[in-house]
C-alpha cells in the first residue's frame, strides 16, 4: 500500500513556516477528520492543525523544535493511491478548521517555490558581498535564506548559545528583511497634553490620533511591494499596538480605529492584551495591520527610530511622558510632554508627507484627550 503525504497548509498571511511545538498522534494511531494533529508555532501564534481525513497514521516527519516550511510533508499517511497528496490551507478565523482541505493526485509543492534567493536575500548577499551561487540553501528545496547569508559572511555561532526559535525567531528574521528592504528615515516631536488633565494612559488616545492624521497624509497607511513597485492605500486603520512579553514581542491589531468609539477601542485592546499573556490569541488578531504604534515609553525611553516593517511603510513611537518647562504666551509653565517619534519609509513616503502627518497627529493629540 503506497503512503498519502499530508503537507503542512498554508497557515495565513505571510506565514510560510513554522516549528513543531508538539505532535498528538504517533506512527500507527488511527485518527479520524478533524482530530488534533499537531501543535505549531508561527511568527503570529501557536497553531493546532487537525486531520484532513480518516485514516492510520504511518509517520510523522519532524521533531518538537523542528522547523518545517510550507508545503513540506507533515506526516503520512497509510493509504491505496500512488503518490497521492493530502494539501490544504487552514481557514482563516480559526486553526481548528479542517472544510477547506482536498485530496487528491496535486502536484508537489515544488511547482510553485519562489525563487532560489528572494530579493531581500539577493540584497544582503550584496551588501555583504556573499556570492549566493557559492551557497547550499537551508530553505525549502534549497531556498538560500537570509540566515545562510549571514553565516557565509562570517556570523558566529556560539557553542552552548540558545537557539532563536518561535517569535524571536520570526524577530530577527523580520529584522533583517526590514533592514535589507525599506529606506527609513525618523522624525520627532512633541505632544503639550496640558488639556488632558490627569490622565496619563496615552494609548486610545494616540490611536485615535493616528487615525486622524491619516486623514490628513493616507500615504502612511498603506501597503508597499518593493518588487512590483506597487503601493496599496487603506480605506482604514487597522492599528499594529506592539506588545512587549518574556516571549517576545507580539503585535496585535486594532481594526477599524477610526470608526470606533474609544471604549470599544480600550475594552478590544484589553482582550488582545490577555489574549496574548495567555499565548492564546488567533493567528488573524496578529495579522493585516496597516500601520503600527509602539508604546515604548510605558517602560522608559524618550525616542526612538522604530523599525518599519514591509509591507507597512509607517511606525509610530510614543515615549515616556514627562513634566517639562513649555513656554506660553510670555510664561514657562510645566505641562505634561509625550515625545513622538516617526519612521517611514522613503521609498513611498516624501519627507513633506511624513511632517504633514506628525504635525496632525501631534494636533490631534494637543486638542484633548480623545474619548
Amino acid at each position: 500500500m503506497a503512503s498519502k503525504y499530508f503537507k503542512l497548509p498554508d497557515l495565513g498571511e505571510g506565514l510560510q513556516e513554522a516549528e513543531i511545538v508538539e505532535w498528538h498522534v504517533q506512527a500507527g494511531q488511527q485518527v479520524k477528520a478533524d482530530q488534533l494533529l499537531v501543535s505549531v508555532e508561527t511568527a503570529k501564534a501557536i497553531v493546532d492543525i487537525p486531520a484532513p481525513q480518516d485514516g492510520v497514521i504511518e509517520r510523522c516527519y519532524g521533531a518538537p523544535g523542528d522547523v518545517l516550511h510550507v508545503g513540506e510533508k507533515l506526516l503520512a499517511y497509510v493509504g491505496e493511491e500512488p503518490g497521492a497528496t493530502v494539501v490544504g490551507e487552514l481557514q482563516a478565523g480559526s486553526g481548528h478548521s479542517a472544510d477547506s482541505f482536498c485530496i487528491g493526485a496535486a502536484p508537489s509543492s515544488r511547482d510553485y517555490l519562489p525563487p532560489r534567493a528572494t530579493p531581500a536575500v539577493r540584497q544582503l548577499a550584496r551588501r555583504l558581498g556573499v556570492d549566493l551561487a557559492t551557497l547550499a540553501g537551508s530553505g525549502a528545496d534549497g531556498l538560500v535564506t537570509l540566515a545562510d547569508v549571514e553565516a557565509a559572511a562570517g556570523s558566529t555561532v556560539f557553542s552552548g548559545g540558545e537557539k532563536l526559535r518561535g517569535v524571536r525567531r520570526s524577530m530577527a528574521q523580520n529584522m533583517a528583511r526590514a533592514h535589507a528592504e525599506v529606506v527609513p528615515v525618523s522624525i520627532h516631536a512633541d505632544a503639550d497634553l496640558h488639556r488632558w488633565g490627569a490622565a496619563r494612559d496615552p494609548l486610545i488616545p494616540l490611536a485615535k490620533a493616528i487615525a486622524a492624521a491619516c486623514q490628513a497624509e493616507p500615504i502612511l497607511n498603506a501597503w508597499f511591494d518593493g518588487r512590483s513597485q506597487t503601493l496599496l492605500r487603506h480605506p482604514q486603520l487597522d492599528l499594529g499596538i506592539a506588545v512587549d512579553t518574556p516571549d517576545g514581542l507580539f503585535v496585535p491589531v486594532l481594526r477599524d480605529v477610526a470608526g470606533r468609539s474609544s471604549e470599544d477601542l480600550r475594552d478590544g485592546m484589553q482582550r488582545l492584551r490577555a489574549d496574548v499573556r495567555a499565548r492564546s490569541i488567533p493567528p488573524q488578531e496578529m495579522m493585516g495591520a496597516t500601520l503600527t504604534l509602539t508604546n515604548f515609553g510605558t517602560l522608559f525611553g524618550r525616542y526612538a527610530s522604530p523599525v518599519v516593517v514591509p509591507p507597512q511603510v509607517a511606525i509610530i513611537g510614543a515615549g515616556s511622558i514627562r513634566d517639562e518647562p513649555v513656554a506660553r504666551a510670555g510664561q514657562v509653565l510645566i505641562h505634561p510632554v509625550l515625545p513622538l517619534s516617526l519612521t517611514f519609509d522613503h521609498r513611498v513616503v516624501t519627507g513633506g508627507e511624513a511632517a504633514r502627518f506628525l504635525r496632525a497627529l501631534v494636533q490631534a493629540l494637543e486638542a484633548g484627550e480623545a474619548g
